[in-house]
């Protein structure tokens, strides 16, 4: 491969080991190319071979008389790499398990709070709170049902998606810390469904609910990293919370 210089006061065609910079301080060489060189020899990239799809005249514009050449050349070429981004098939994937986990919980609180679909009411879902060990189970068992009945409902709608996914969090890290004394599977009490439903609400958490919400463009769907961790938060907050105030041992 052969380097050249078209540049007024250069000399032809040279080697590859020979870069502009070592023939331009040769007698004979212009004051343009002296100028042209001074400008390009402080940066790694004395040349520019013929492969890399840059005429001279491109070559050199990437020059940056701030001194940033390297910089600038490198900018140039990234605009032809396009950056990660969302795609269709993961905004559905979000969309599928956001109307899968919302559709549940819709439907775990309208159980609790209704006794719809053969649901305990609120007066059942209290009864079970208290034999597991909860005071004040009344209130906790519509404080439960309208979490679970909301948390729903905003991930179905993908609105407030980090709080919604709190709201699951939270729910079932105390459901998981009341079946710890029965294992991990469900053929044993355990509490295997429990820990499902909490991973997808905390993927949920940190991922945001995708372009087809209502949070689309909102600061919290351009932050999910943060809102994720605010989120997370108060899930073990209000979990811890509830554990401690009104649980018995």
């Amino acid at each position: 491969m052969r380097t050249h210089d078209d540049r007024p006061g250069g000399a032809g065609g040279y080697p590859d080991d020979r870069s502009y910079g070592a023939h331009a301080q040769q007698p004979g060489a212009g004051a343009q190319g002296a100028r042209s060189t001074q400008s390009l020899g402080s940066s790694k990239y004395d040349y520019y071979d013929d492969d890399d799809g840059y005429s001279d005249a491109e070559a050199t514009s990437l020059v940056d008389p701030g001194g940033r050449e390297e910089e600038a050349y490198y900018d140039d070429l990234g605009r032809t790499r396009k950056p990660f981004g969302w795609s269709g098939s993961t905004d559905l994937g979000l969309l599928i398990l956001r109307l899968s986990l919302g559709g549940l919980f819709l439907v775990h609180g309208a159980q609790k709070l209704f006794g719809v679909l053969g649901g305990p009411g609120p007066e059942g879902f209290a009864q079970a709170l208290a034999k597991m060990g909860f005071q004040q189970s009344a209130m906790l068992s519509l404080v439960t049902g309208a979490t679970e009945l909301g948390a729903g409902a905003l991930l179905v709608l993908g609105l407030f998606t980090p709080l919604a996914a709190a709201g699951v969090v939270g729910v079932m890290a105390n459901a998981i810390f009341l079946k710890l004394g029965a294992g991990f599977f469900n053929a044993t009490g355990g509490f295997e469904f429990e820990a499902t439903l909490l991973v997808l609400g905390l993927g949920l958490m940190f991922t945001g609910p995708g372009r087809v919400a209502l949070d689309y463009g909102r600061v919290w769907f351009r932050r999910p990293l943060t809102f994720g961790f605010i989120s997370l938060i108060i899930a073990a907050g209000a979990a811890v919370a509830v554990l401690l105030l009104f649980h018995r041992p």
